[in-house]
């Protein structure tokens, strides 16, 4: 990343100047938008928010070699100034509310419960969905330098420390109007997002942006994904890429149709081939439609729903085990063919597999398989919110007690020592790591301690070779409640910046 950051120096200082007269960020496009709503369907709409889904608890006694993992089922809506709620083997339905919200378990030791998803409380004036367009896409791959030959280690190793454009493309909810795109893009607190935002990405030092994305929005029938939501992420994707980053592309929770089995209907589970139609034709229009981006590019298979508590409860034995692994197995080797055959670039593009509910003692598990790929070109992805008293609770609950303190010795050994099977299980034998996810709250969190939670993530998982992405979201409302604020287009926190500039440096 040394000559990354060369190279981006004057962009710095002209993206200084920028922001000193005022970062043409979130204020242009939100007046822009609330032109438009006056002649659209009047929406009104709640701030919503989601929690991190994977949450491996760390044990108390760091010389113990057992872990733990809590489950929170509601996923509507990502948190604007948290990670995504806990979870164990299951995917969740996402619950929106104005704080940061987690769910009991039954028995930690034992068995998860289960919770009904919770009904939005945002109102809006109903609207039919929006099908798909007939026009195509017109966004032509950026232009980049030549790293073809590349490994995937030395993709990974050159990304750096990275960001997640969070609660933005992967907003849902049957609650937001479908006339637009941007009615999405802004439903769970996000601005508009424009390149100036993406610069600044890059003038803190992130080499990487990962883009979840809901695909399910205002898609046609078939499964056919609309025209004018593939536009819309295809030009940021453009952008990140313009400025010299990598974007990670994925299949985010998306309504929960993966394993939830919700109000759609669906789950890989109990509904396989229809679940493989549509997974097949989402991926097969995103390998189209990205098919000349470069290596610059990544595809990742999900997010964190490779994983299905009603075929094996991890606190229960064994039993359902291989059929839940064998189906995540599946899906992750129907991806990478399917991929591979597409053509163009993506033969030979580099490829996000997802770990088992990207948990990371459940993805180093035997049970858990890399799919073949002739190519030799795939990384593995897990998530990091652990402790969860710190990461995930902003207040006590009936499941935990919240932590507003990180950092002893016993909390780093933890840490390490997590990260240090992730490099026994993966690195060392040629199977390259991203940590997709890491974060905390910052409400009731001690300034110290949430700056040296993200420092320590980053750079043990740097030392080991091991790419991390921090989760990040933004209240349009609130913008200093999150790590970077898209209207400055600057880090919130002066300490975190600087210690992200220093580790992109080396």
């Amino acid at each position: 990343m040394r000559i990354k950051r060369l190279i981006s120096t004057a962009a710095a200082i002209i993206m200084t100047v920028s922001c000193l007269t005022g970062c043409s960020g979130c204020s242009d496009k939100d007046t822009a938008l609330k032109k438009e709503s006056t002649s659209a369907e009047t929406t009104t709409v709640t701030t919503t928010m989601t929690l991190p889904l994977t949450v491996t608890i760390a044990p108390e006694n760091e010389d113990s070699t057992t872990s733990t993992t809590t489950t929170a089922d509601d996923e509507e809506a990502h948190s604007t100034t948290t990670s995504e709620k806990p979870q164990t083997t299951t995917a969740s339905d996402k619950k929106e509310t104005d704080t940061t919200s987690t769910k009991k378990p039954t028995d930690t030791t034992a068995t998860t419960t289960t919770k009904k998803p919770s009904t939005s409380k945002a109102t809006t004036t109903t609207k039919k969905p929006t099908t798909t367009t007939t026009k195509k896409p017109t966004s032509n791959p950026p232009q980049t330098t030549d790293i073809s030959d590349f490994t995937t280690q030395e993709i990974i190793n050159d990304m750096g420390v990275g960001i997640n454009l969070g609660n933005t493309f992967e907003s849902c909810g049957s609650w937001i109007n479908s006339s637009s795109v941007s009615n999405y893009e802004m439903a769970w607190g996000s601005c508009i997002i424009t390149e100036d935002i993406i610069k600044g990405y890059k003038n803190a030092g992130f080499g990487v942006v990962r883009v979840p994305v809901a695909w399910s929005n205002m898609m046609g029938s078939n499964y056919q994904i609309n025209d004018d939501y593939l536009e819309r992420v295809k030009k940021v994707v453009t952008w990140i890429i313009d400025n010299d980053m990598y974007v990670i592309l994925n299949v985010h929770w998306d309504g929960g149709w993966i394993n939830n089995y919700n109000e759609s209907g669906m789950s890989f589970s109990k509904t396989y081939d229809e679940c493989k139609k549509k997974y097949t034709a989402i991926w097969t229009r995103l390998c189209e439609e990205f098919g000349d981006f470069d290596e610059h590019l990544m595809f990742e298979s999900l997010n964190e729903e490779g994983c299905f508590d009603d075929l094996w409860n991890r606190w229960g034995g064994t039993n359902g085990k291989s059929e839940a692994y064998g189906l995540l197995n599946d899906i992750n080797q129907i991806f990478v063919d399917l991929v591979r055959a597409s053509g163009k670039n993506n033969s030979t593009r580099h490829l996000l597999i997802a770990g088992y509910a990207t948990d990371i003692d459940l993805t180093c598990d035997s049970a858990f398989k890399m799919p073949n790929d002739p190519k030799g070109r795939c990384a593995v992805s897990v998530h990091y919110y652990t402790p969860p008293g710190f990461c995930i609770l902003t207040e006590d609950a009936d499941w935990g007690k919240a932590s507003s303190t990180w950092g002893t010795t016993s909390e780093v050994n933890a840490l390490k020592k997590y990260f240090n099977k992730l490099k026994t299980t993966f690195v060392n034998k040629g199977v390259p790591v991203i940590i997709g996810e890491y974060g905390c709250p910052q409400d009731n969190k001690e300034t110290e301690s949430i700056r040296k939670f993200i420092t320590t993530v980053s750079k043990e998982a740097i030392a080991r070779e091991i790419c991390p992405v921090l989760w990040d979201t933004f209240d349009r409302n609130n913008p200093t409640k999150c790590f970077y604020n898209r209207k400055t287009c600057k880090m919130n926190d002066s300490v975190i910046a600087e210690n992200f500039l220093d580790l992109s440096d080396n």
